[in-house]
This record gives structure tokens, C-alpha cells and sequence, in this order.
């Protein structure tokens, strides 16, 4: 009876330590979240433009050669950014590409 008792005290607090970090992050998110779009409106106001990561040519080079896919991994891999960030700078980036 003891053993079932303390396993379930064992649960019950793991959840409210899950629950307790899962707002802690969030909260977090939100104020990074709200930081950038802060910087953003400060940087447009001054008219200054965030400088391209280097390697940005091998992203272009791939995209001229109709290789989406590797230019999205490329892109990823320079800049460190997510899945869906980089799908959607590469399709931005593909609109100025020329192709031969």
C-alpha cells in the first residue's frame, strides 16, 4: 500500500514539475518573440538591413541547379534556422535566382 502510494505521489509531482517548466518555456517564447519584433522595428526604423550569412552563394549555386531540396539543407546548415524558416527564405530567395 505504501509502494502505490508514494508512486503515485511520485506521478503526480512529476506532472506538476512538466507543467511548471512547459509555462516556464512559454513564457520565455513569448518575451524572445516579443524582443525580436522590437529589434525588427528598431532596425527598420534606422534603416539598417541584417547582413547575408556567409555561404550564401552555395544556396544560390543549388537553386540554379533546381536543387531545392539541398539548397533548403544548405540554408539550414549556414544559418541554423528550422525547417520551415528555411523553406520559406530559400522559396524568397528562389524568386531572385536566375536561372541559365
Amino acid at each position: 500500500m505504501n509502494t502505490l502510494f508514494l508512486l503515485v505521489a511520485l506521478v503526480a509531482t512529476a506532472g506538476w514539475i512538466t507543467s511548471t517548466v512547459t509555462l516556464r518555456v512559454q513564457s520565455l517564447q513569448l518575451k524572445a518573440d516579443r524582443t525580436e519584433r522590437r529589434l525588427a522595428l528598431v532596425l527598420d526604423h534606422f534603416g539598417i538591413e541584417e547582413p547575408e550569412p556567409a555561404g550564401m552563394d552555395e544556396v544560390r549555386a543549388l537553386l540554379m541547379a533546381d536543387r531545392e531540396i539541398s539548397a533548403i539543407k544548405a540554408y539550414r546548415r549556414i544559418t541554423g534556422a528550422g525547417l520551415a524558416e528555411a523553406k520559406l527564405a530559400v522559396d524568397a530567395l528562389a524568386v531572385t535566382v536566375k536561372k541559365p
